[in-house]
């Protein structure tokens, strides 16, 4: 049975200095340590994971990564293992996020990374979601499909390992369309689920849903309350400790 809300902040290619995400990450740790209901995750770049790692203290608020490679090790100049990852103490891989599909990432790609991150014993967060939506709903299938394709292969016993998070592509970044609402995650939380339930059966209830897209601290609750969703996966907003502090404070009292 799922309680703690899952928070991750994806910091993507930010911040540029050692010493600012040190400063981020123990201003966001001051804020998560107190919280009981809330298991945060922040994924900085990967030159700033050892650093970061020292900086953890329990277990309410840790470090995470935003990819991993297919093999754990081999000629692949600039990839990260799961397997190095693993060797960090890390626990979270991000996998799939749309600015990685953006820039070729297929879906064969992305399920060849979750199988290998699985199996590393890593808990890999798979992204998924719509460049935009259609009044035809052909939107759902398409994030239906992305789920099939990226769990091939993934057995029901290894299902404790994933979570998913629907990220609207219109709805993420500085050229967001417009912002989604409880509603549309409320939508694909459900679509989700049955289609968890088509493959898995009953198994598919252990797997987490979380939604991101444009998620501040006046909308945070509300996606949490409304959405059926067990957490978020916020981007920018996580790399403001204030607002960020106030997101997890809102995951926290949403029971």
């Amino acid at each position: 049975m799922k309680i703690k809300k899952l928070i991750i902040g994806n910091w993507k290619m930010y911040p540029a200095s050692v010493k600012d995400a040190k400063a981020k990450f123990i201003a966001i740790k001051k804020t998560a340590s107190t919280l009981r209901n809330v298991q945060t995750v922040i994924c900085p770049p990967f030159v700033y994971v050892s650093e970061l790692k020292k900086l953890v203290t329990g277990h309410r608020c840790t470090v995470g990564a935003q990819n991993a490679w297919i093999e754990n090790e081999g000629a692949y100049t600039g990839e990260v293992s799961p397997a190095m990852i693993k060797s960090l103490g890390l626990e979270y891989v991000i996998i799939g996020h749309s600015e990685r599909r953006s820039i070729g990432e297929t879906g064969e790609l992305v399920n060849k990374k979750i199988l290998a991150t699985v199996k590393a014993g890593l808990t890999a967060v798979l992204c998924v979601g719509e460049r935009e939506r259609d009044i035809d709903g052909a939107y759902l299938k398409f994030i239906s499909e992305q789920i099939k394709v990226a769990l091939h292969g993934v057995q029901k016993k290894d299902l404790i390992k994933i979570a998913i998070a629907y990220e609207p592509i219109w709805a993420i970044g500085k050229h967001a369309v417009h912002a989604a609402s409880p509603d549309d995650a409320l939508e694909v939380s459900i679509l989700i689920k049955k289609t968890l339930a088509d493959l898995y059966g009953k198994d598919g209830s252990v797997v987490s849903i979380l939604y991101g897209g444009s998620v501040d601290a006046k909308n945070a609750w509300e996606f949490l309350l409304k959405s059926q969703v067990d957490g978020l996966l916020v981007g920018r907003a996580s790399l403001d400790p204030k607002v960020f502090g106030e997101i997890l404070k809102s995951a926290d009292q949403i029971k």
